[in-house]
């Protein structure tokens, strides 16, 4: 038998971490690449304000189905099989919607690819929470969320060349189905590496096949930490149930609450006004097609830079802090972004203080809320229970994307930017973030699922 030194060990987990986080790679990559595509596809097909949001927001809407079915399927099938299954719903919605020639067939296949982002929205994080090591499990979760905004940056250069290719003209009639269709190849890619994969050790006990659960185990951290998670995942299942009344007992109830208003929280501050629509509102602002685009890839790179920072640091610093100071941040930029806008200040400055919001999520709430949503479920239900908060994510997600283009079209928003009161709205709401995390999220730094568990059963423990 081969002996592995803590080395291969490390690179066995990275590798498979990497691999899994491919499907967050695509969970990016779809639902940003509407941000190049929308203004051709308004054009194209004749849509009204309300009809354009529809247009943006209907992949949320197989987001929330998606996140449902997958949160049953990957405790009765296994997270990688519900990973296989994503792949092969984004490759099928990027080669759909490609080829649509009516708006109500683009539609369809957009929900199609919504399901495949719901799940792996859900599935990848939870994946890899439960191979890694928890010294390191907050990193590899983290890079989970790296890769939704490489896959948003990716989409953001490929959108930009694609525009270049043709003028506006082009654009509206060509230009927006090679921009859909391009996520076919990262799909496929993502499908073949799945199969290189081990299935979740938490899983594997659950379904009684120990010695599956150990070989994985052994693969990740060697024997004596296999033994070690063994035993503990055995003595957290004896306490678990298959049901959902688990999360209604009073030790319980509280974490799927906490679980339910961090995932809101994390939409209803307002990222994916500039994550979908930053193209047209840099447009608005007076930039031609290429150089919104361009602008919109500058959004998506200091996402990646700082979500690169939060990785370095949620394992050291923590989650509490990071989500503290992060919603201070956020918060400040969006009241500095309306007050901006009252006061008619230069672009220059709208787009200061964008990035800055930018990165204060990126550093923050945008990664470590998927870490902590991955950690405080117990491990029997951890799938289902963690699908209701995240069907609760993209139900906010769908709320603010629908709601956008009607506050565009009024002017309350974009008209060179004279109003910031949605802006302060969005603000109010980081105010809210801080004083929940403050006064209800427990640091699980450096903590084990099964001891994250305990707390909640014994909460002075």
């Amino acid at each position: 038998m081969k002996t592995y030194t803590t080395q291969d060990h490390q690179r066995y987990v990275y590798s498979i971490a990497c691999i899994a986080a491919l499907g967050g790679l695509l969970f990016g990559y779809d639902t940003a690449v509407i941000s190049g595509a929308i203004g051709f596809l308004r054009v194209r097909f004749a849509l009204n304000a309300a009809q354009t949001g529809w247009a943006a927001s209907s992949a949320l809407v197989g987001c929330v189905i998606g996140v449902v079915i997958a949160g049953v399927l990957s405790d009765r099938i296994g997270r990688k099989k519900v990973l296989v299954l994503s792949a092969v719903l984004f490759t099928a919605s990027a080669i759909g919607t490609a080829l649509a020639e009516r708006m109500s067939v683009f539609i369809a296949f957009r929900i199609i690819g919504g399901f495949g982002i719901g799940a792996a929205s859900m599935t990848s994080p939870l994946y890899i929470s439960e191979i890694s090591p928890a010294w390191i499990r907050g990193r590899l979760v983290s890079v989970n969320q790296f890769a939704i905004v490489t896959g948003m940056l990716v989409v953001y250069f490929v959108n930009y060349f694609i525009a270049r290719s043709g003028n506006d003209a082009w654009n509206v009639d060509i230009g927006w189905r090679w921009m859909f269709g391009s996520g076919a190849l990262p799909a496929a890619v993502f499908l073949v590496l799945l199969f290189l994969v081990p299935e979740s050790p938490r899983w594997l006990v659950g379904q009684k096949e120990t010695e599956r659960a150990f070989r994985v185990l052994s693969r990740v951290g060697g024997n004596a930490h296999a033994e070690r998670e063994l035993r503990e995942i055995r003595q957290t299942l004896i306490r678990e149930t298959v049901s959902l009344t688990r999360l209604l007992e009073p030790g319980f109830r509280i974490v799927l609450w906490i679980g339910i208003v961090l995932a809101v929280l994390q939409q209803v501050t307002g990222i994916n006004v500039f994550l979908y629509y930053a193209p047209e509102i840099f447009k608005k602002l007076g930039a031609g097609t290429d150089t919104a685009l361009l602008q919109t890839a500058v959004v998506g790179t200091v996402n990646m830079l700082f979500t690169v920072i939060a990785i370095g640091t949620v394992d050291r610093i923590g989650r509490r802090p990071l989500m503290l100071a992060g919603a201070c941040g956020m918060g400040a930029s969006l009241f500095a972004i309306g007050l901006a806008a009252a006061l008619q200040k230069t672009e220059l400055w709208i787009l200061f203080f964008m990035l800055l919001y930018i990165a204060s999520f990126a550093l923050s709430v945008g990664p470590v809320t998927w870490v902590i949503l991955s950690e405080i479920f117990p491990t029997g239900i951890r799938g289902r229970a963690m699908s209701i908060a995240t069907v609760c994510l993209w139900a906010a997600n769908w709320v603010v994307s629908q709601t956008f283009p009607m506050l565009n079209e009024n002017a309350v928003l974009i008209e060179k930017f004279h109003h910031g009161f949605t802006f302060w709205i969005y603000g109010l709401m980081c105010i809210v973030q801080i004083l929940f995390v403050w006064r209800f999220v427990p640091e699980t730094k450096g903590k084990t699922l099964e001891d994250i568990e305990k707390h909640w059963v014994h909460p002075s423990s």
